[in-house]
């Protein structure tokens, strides 16, 4: 599909829709400084189609939130290592006016003297390098950041998210890029043959009850797993999977780990 335009989030949380309809399910969402190719916009206008370029998502957002930029400006933003956001919810002032974002927004602030702004923008929250690999501590900060966010289905911010959506933002946020759902994040990184030789950081999959839905979370220290059922909670993990703190159930099975942080 040829791309018709460019554009770039300019509020702090957009939803991507699997049709062009408001109450078409959540394919997933764009923060802050997400940018995206235009695919496709019907007679109507209404609505546009988008593949956004950091994981290749594709869906549609509101034409009304749309912000349209040059393809300069986009390839810009691809070779800039901007700032992403570390703060739960931070302030800023865009073109003079106050907008709270959320945390994993990227913020166009660059070493590069090269880059020109073309936005009236200031920032003064927690940050760090968007293109900055971390290690498990700062991994696991941002993890507990998210505790108890409600599940939602297609969602990635701290007041509604998946359990995909949560992996990938947490680990983005640490500097690794990962796809945006389970079928593609199962084949990134190392694959580790057993639960002995699991390191924290590591992110565990599984399949639910059913045996048909898979689920993932991010392996902690003491056998625990911080993962997003319900909400975003810290649950045991055992060679048979996942162990409910509370009611001492298992809820998922263990299929397979991936190690992300640390490969040579």
């Amino acid at each position: 599909m040829d791309v018709l335009g460019y554009g770039v989030c300019r509020l702090s949380l957009v939803s991507v829709r699997h049709a062009p309809q408001e109450h078409a399910p959540l394919a997933t969402q764009l923060l802050f400084g997400d940018h995206y190719e235009v695919l496709n916009v019907p007679d109507h206008k209404d609505w546009v189609f988008i593949r956004i370029h950091f994981d290749g998502s594709e869906g549609w957002i509101q034409a009304e939130q749309h912000h349209g930029i040059t393809h300069e400006y986009f390839e810009q933003i691809n070779h800039a290592n901007f700032k992403i956001t570390t703060d739960l919810t931070c302030s800023i002032l865009f073109k003079k006016s106050p907008l709270t974002i959320l945390i994993g927004s990227i913020v166009p602030i660059s070493n590069s003297e090269l880059f020109k702004l073309e936005e009236q923008f200031a920032f003064n929250g927690e940050s760090k390098s968007l293109g900055q690999k971390r290690e498990y501590e700062f991994l696991k900060s941002i993890a507990l950041k998210y505790l108890n966010a409600p599940y939602l289905a297609g969602g990635k911010s701290p007041f509604g998210i998946d359990a995909a959506g949560f992996v990938q933002m947490v680990f983005k946020i640490a500097g690794f890029m990962l796809p945006r759902n389970f079928d593609r994040q199962i084949t990134e990184g190392k694959k580790i043959t057993s639960l002995d030789d699991c390191c924290a950081g590591d992110i565990a999959f599984f399949k639910g009850q059913s045996g048909n839905e898979m689920h993932a979370g991010i392996v902690l220290n003491d056998q625990k797993i911080i993962h997003c059922d319900g909400k975003v909670r810290i649950d045991h993990l055992m060679e048979e999977g996942i162990l409910r703190a509370e009611s001492k159930i298992y809820t998922h099975s263990l299929i397979e780990i991936r190690r992300i942080l640390n490969l040579p």
